[in-house]
């Protein structure tokens, strides 16, 4: 399959001649009923996006929900798991009603997008205007550039538990290199493969931090005394509500599909799912060792070394990797608008063009090593209004006239038949999320952020890293 053919492939045609187009480059591809190439990289299926959803909404964040359980703990921890879950799929519908309301109208003006991918910035100018184009474009890729960054700060974190003869900065310079390769993947409709490896490797993450917890059982003397201060509380807490904001990428997943309208509740599924691993494992490991994941940001870090927990290491490693792409694609495809390659044929010519956007990724994770703390402060600062705030408010704005509810692509869901609830229900999140997420998680997180620098200042070597072997000899 030529660069051409795969740069078509990537960018998904027009939403009502979608089906047509993929059976026409079936035929025109090379003319087998089965293609290992196209099985594995031409993804565009309801089932593509579950994987997609659920591979990006639980990546390194499920090494941090322990440490944050023991800020807040047990009972909390579970209740703003769920409460969270829910949230982040509701506002994760309304993308998706938005979207359709956008490509819909875009449509009838016979506008084609089978060389452009849509994107939540766009879907917001042409819904509401170019002010809260400037105001989605900010927070989103503000939000994707920190994402992207935590990645490469656990990709360091957690391959130091394996080898700690380099520190973790060094790790993160290697890291970066290898993340840079992303460059390479299209968009979206490509990572087929990626995500159902992504979910596997989270999956077993996890099972593995459960079992592991209940086979090691309580460290002698273990407490469990949190919530002991404000501050860890609602640090945990927008921690968790970072957790359940992974669709910041929910348009560009849904562009990819086939068939977008069948988006709609794939991402509480994805959640459902999600729910599976996140709470059993923060439960295991806090019953375990309580309190002193208060200084252990990464639930590695208490675990006994043992070949299970390496292959566990080495699994979340090539998810990071994974999860950076989906951090990043966004990102570059923002860039390609900006510099006018976005529409080129050529993936070489792409994937040159993009590699600018890695370089900042790359220092701030040099300068803010925080594996943990940086979770709270994206969820609290960005998260809360890109994801939650931003999407609700969006909603209420676009469908305020009557007419414009008349003519909604989507109608209001069968679980909750009312305009007026829906409204209801989007200010109620508006208000929460802007109190609770965004001010009392903001105050926490970054009064616990400031305190790290404090404690092991910028272009920390190796933060929060236990004596090497080799120390403890001499």
């Amino acid at each position: 399959m030529s660069g051409e053919k795969q740069a078509e492939e990537a960018i998904v045609p027009s939403f009502n001649d979608t089906m047509e187009h993929e059976e026409k480059d079936e035929e025109k591809g090379d003319h087998s009923i089965f293609s290992v190439k196209s099985f594995l990289w031409h993804g565009g299926s309801v089932y593509d996006a579950w994987f997609s959803c659920s591979s990006n909404q639980v990546a390194q964040v499920l090494l941090t929900l322990p440490y944050s359980f023991s800020q807040m703990g047990m009972l909390s921890g579970i209740i703003l798991q769920i409460f969270y879950g829910v949230l982040g799929s509701w506002t994760a519908y309304l993308i998706s009603v938005l979207y359709l309301e956008y490509r819909s109208r875009k449509e009838k003006e016979n506008v084609s997008f089978k060389n452009h991918v849509i994107q939540w910035f766009e879907v917001l100018d042409g819904l509401l205007g170019p002010y809260w184009k400037a105001i989605g474009l900010a927070f989103n890729c503000t939000f994707l550039l920190f994402g992207s960054v935590i990645q490469l700060i656990a990709c360091a974190s957690n391959i130091y538990y394996i080898n700690d003869k380099l520190d973790k900065r060094t790790w993160t310079y290697i890291f970066g290199a290898c993340c840079a390769t992303t460059v390479f993947i299209p968009s979206f409709h490509n990572y087929r493969i990626w995500s159902f490896l992504g979910l596997g490797m989270t999956t077993y993450t996890a099972w593995y931090l459960t079992i592991a917890a209940l086979v090691h059982g309580q460290v002698e003397g273990v407490t469990h005394q949190g919530p002991t201060k404000l501050v860890l509380y609602f640090t945990g807490a927008t921690n968790i509500l970072y957790t359940f904001g992974g669709h910041a990428v929910t348009v560009e997943i849904m562009h990819a599909m086939w068939k977008p309208q069948k988006f709609k509740y794939i991402y509480l599924l994805a959640t459902l799912y999600v729910y599976t691993l996140t709470l059993p494992s923060a439960a295991a490991v806090y019953w375990a060792f309580g309190d002193q994941l208060l200084d252990h940001s990464n639930a590695f870090s208490l675990l006994p070394q043992s070949g299970w927990r390496d292959a566990a290491v080495i699994l979340m490693l090539i998810h990071q990797f994974i999860t950076f792409g989906f951090a990043c694609t966004p990102l570059y495809f923002v860039w390609e608008k900006v510099v006018g390659v976005h529409d080129t044929k050529s993936i070489c010519l792409r994937a040159v063009s993009r590699l600018p956007v890695v370089i900042p990724i790359w220092f701030l994770a040099i300068i803010f090593p925080f594996f943990g703390p940086i979770n709270s402060a994206v969820g609290s600062l960005l998260v809360s209004f890109t994801v939650y705030i931003i999407p609700a408010m969006a909603h209420m704005l676009t469908y305020k006239s009557a007419s414009a509810r008349k003519n909604a692509v989507e109608k209001p869901p069968f679980f909750l038949p009312s305009w007026t609830a829906i409204y209801a229900v989007n200010a109620s999140i508006v208000i929460w999320v802007f109190v609770v997420g965004f001010g009392l998680g903001g105050w926490a997180s970054m009064t616990n952020f400031i305190k790290q620098v404090d404690t092991f200042g910028l272009f920390a070597k190796c933060y929060q890293c236990p004596p090497s072997p080799s120390s403890k000899h001499h």
